[in-house]
């Protein structure tokens, strides 16, 4: 597996609407190496640390094939003609969640990478969109995209390759993880199998241990930015 990067992409944090919270969604191609770190490409950053960036989530990925899906949106936003509308920081074409497995070791220029977790899409996604469901719409799709840990810093240039180095997990490619997490979350069974792998990020191993223990699928609306039941 090898897929040249269309667009190598960072950004600031920067105010997602003129009143609102800050945000490092948004994403530029750049043109020059970059070093990349345990916690991500030098000059990239992120608006709430709490639930972005940090060791297991130092790149994200996101396939420019989605993007086709997504202009078929009713009123599909300008954003969606260059990469970057996702806040991705790797942008490629011939490498989606059925091609990807967790825990895949790949290289990518000087550094070597594993990929950690799906994402989880989150509300910044209805107010970078215009689209109140967007979040919503990510995640039922499954075209969420992915992130990466850095097993080794080096330097990444936008001519880089991502290459395949080695597979531990192929019964878990992402598509497979992707279902379990949103389609088919009270799969307990499913879930004590991925809870076997060793290379889950920690914040999803968590949610599934304790969807293990109480047998309940925890609450998205918060996560989604929609209303919460009874209000």
């Amino acid at each position: 597996m090898r897929s040249r990067l269309k667009a190598l992409l960072m950004g600031t944090v920067q105010p997602l609407t003129e009143r609102g919270p800050a945000s490092g969604i948004h994403k530029t191609p750049v043109a020059r190496s970059l070093w990349l770190g345990e916690e991500g490409l030098e000059g990239d950053a992120q608006g709430n640390r709490r639930h972005h960036g940090g060791p297991d989530k130092a790149l994200h990925h996101y396939p420019w094939e989605h993007y086709a899906h997504w202009r078929g949106l009713p009123h599909p936003p300008e954003i969606l003609g260059a990469p970057g509308a996702f806040g991705e920081n790797l942008s490629t074409e011939g490498l989606t969640e059925a091609e990807v497995c967790l825990g895949d070791i790949l290289s990518l220029g000087e550094a070597v990478l594993q990929v950690s977790q799906l994402r989880q899409p989150c509300a910044t996604l209805n107010v970078r969109f215009g689209i109140p469901d967007m979040a919503r719409r990510v995640q039922e799709s499954g075209r969420v995209g992915w992130y990466y840990r850095v097993l080794k810093p080096g330097s990444v240039s936008p001519d880089s390759c991502l290459v395949l180095l080695q597979r531990p997990r192929p019964e878990w490619p992402l598509s497979r993880v992707a279902h379990l997490l949103f389609h088919d979350p009270g799969d307990l069974a499913g879930i004590e199998g991925l809870l076997a792998v060793s290379e889950l990020a920690a914040v999803q191993r968590g949610l599934l241990q304790k969807r293990l223990a109480t047998g309940r699928v925890e609450d998205w609306s918060g996560r989604l930015g929609e209303p919460t039941p009874n209000t």
